[in-house]
């Protein structure tokens, strides 16, 4: 097939990015939101965005940053939910608006770890590209997909790859949501444990300090008592 019977495979010149930033809509997630604004803070070409969570579309109007919409996204995570939000990447895309589709997102390495990352969506440099894409995500061995082949196309390679691209976009961006959600999900519940952990340690320390204090003032008292009656 040739590369240029799609959009989403033909290259083109990047004037404008178009950047899916994912975030969250609360805070009391520790570092999470903030390692990600740090990769925002370093794109310096122009560039649209546009935003999942709360968190992230505060911040990309408070820097004064081109934010063409936002999108409100549950803890659920709803497929339709993140589909609205990838299509209109994908419109922006197809009308010109922005030469890329990019997501930056935190991505899920363990309950510790969340990796912020800046993952490239469109355009798909080459089929070649997609194919090992695919594999990445299936698993898959190269070896396994080495078929020479001829292949036959109903009703044609164009309707097959305008069914299939959208799909996988959608499908893609899907998969980077869950896993910034899950991100979300660990990070908080870290946060929260060092929180409890730090108040624990807080009242343990305020609570030996106050029985100081106050075995010093029965002390205090006794001496008093004590010296009173030398006295008489």
């Amino acid at each position: 097939m040739d590369e240029s019977q799609h959009p989403f495979l033909a290259k083109r010149e990047v004037k404008t990015r178009g950047i899916l930033l994912i975030s969250t809509d609360k805070g009391l997630c520790g570092p999470l939101n903030a390692n990600l604004f740090k990769l925002v803070s370093e794109v310096k070409t122009p560039a649209k965005y546009v935003a999942i969570g709360k968190k992230g579309a505060q911040f990309l109007a408070r820097t004064k940053r081109d934010l063409v919409a936002d999108f409100i996204v549950s803890d659920r995570a709803a497929f339709h939910e993140v589909k609205a939000a990838s299509e209109y990447m994908v419109k922006l895309f197809l009308e010109g608006t922005v030469d890329t589709v990019e997501v930056i997102y935190a991505r899920f390495k363990n309950t510790l770890v969340q990796e912020p990352m800046v993952r490239p969506i469109l355009p798909l440099n080459n089929l070649r590209q997609f194919i090992e894409t695919l594999q990445s995500h299936a698993g898959a061995v190269a070896s396994e997909f080495n078929d020479t082949r001829d292949m036959l196309f109903e009703p044609s390679a164009q309707a097959v790859l305008e069914a299939l691209l959208p799909f996988y976009v959608n499908r893609h961006v899907y998969q980077l949501v869950l896993s910034a959600k899950a991100s979300e999900q660990s990070a908080r519940m870290v946060a929260m444990k060092t929180a409890k952990d730090n108040a624990s340690k807080l009242l343990g320390d305020l609570t030996l300090e106050y029985n100081k204090a106050r075995q010093a003032a029965i002390t205090q008292e006794i001496l008093e008592i004590a010296a009173a009656s030398f006295a008489a």
